[in-house]
């Protein structure tokens, strides 16, 4: 195993509940640099925010090999281990998307069970498979965040959520992502799966340290820094014109 990979699933186990692994998520190089700088240990970039930073809408036909570069670019900004969202995959097969994936240098990746076209949910066994095959072509080498949209997709119950979450597990998932489940729903969701737990924090909610205390291992904000960010740089443009 490599060694940035075995660095980055260790940080997944035998954390307190009010230290959960926190990974900021870098658009680009610059934003990945600033957050290695100020001694985050890992980090997990968001296709929100990278799409938007390369021009396309979130979920919207960003092109893969756009992606992979972006991607590669903020690996090698940075020493730390990278955990890459690549959505659903592009349609790739696993071998290439492995093969794809590691030649950017991350040693991780959330993959969604999200139809990317219909903006449905897969159906949790060809999921599994799919996850299964990432897996075996990976072997330890990849850190697979298996996430589950099920709260996204309409159906925010957690026998749902635990269902998909247990076949992931079963699959060969690290990590089981709920996102968008509720804070309160979290414990519950940990202890059912039995595998590390990555909660989405989101402006105005519950803290990543609180995140932690209520059941997540793993605290990603998706895109979210990406927004903020523009924020200020609007209010930096609206500032010259006064």
């Amino acid at each position: 195993m490599s060694g940035k990979a075995s660095v980055l699933r260790a940080l997944h186990q035998g954390r307190a509940a009010d230290d959960p692994l926190v990974l900021p998520g870098p658009w680009d190089a610059a934003s990945a640099a600033v957050f290695a700088d100020a001694g985050f240990p890992a980090l997990a970039t968001p296709s929100a925010g990278i799409s938007a930073s390369l021009g396309y809408p979130d979920g919207q036909g960003t092109p893969a090999a756009e992606m992979f570069a972006a991607i590669a670019r903020i690996v090698r900004a940075v020493d730390v281990p990278v955990s890459a969202d690549v959505e659903a995959g592009y349609g790739l097969p696993a071998e290439e998307l492995v093969e794809r994936l590691l030649d950017t240098g991350a040693v991780g990746c959330n993959l969604e069970d999200s139809d990317p076209v219909g903006r449905r949910l897969v159906d949790p066994r060809e999921q599994a498979d799919r996850l299964a095959e990432v897996r075996a072509v990976a072997g330890p080498e990849l850190v697979i965040n298996a996430r589950v949209d099920t709260y996204l997709r309409g159906d925010r119950t957690t026998a749902a959520a635990v269902e998909r979450g247990r076949l992931y597990a079963a699959a060969g998932a690290d990590c089981v992502y709920p996102i968008l489940a509720p804070p309160t729903q979290l414990a519950e969701l940990a202890e059912r799966i039995a595998l590390p737990l990555n909660a989405y924090c989101k402006p105005g909610g519950p803290s990543p340290r609180e995140l932690g205390v209520m059941g997540a291992t793993r605290v990603t904000f998706g895109g979210g820094m990406q927004q903020q960010a523009l924020e200020a740089v609007k209010d930096l443009a609206a500032g010259l014109l006064r």
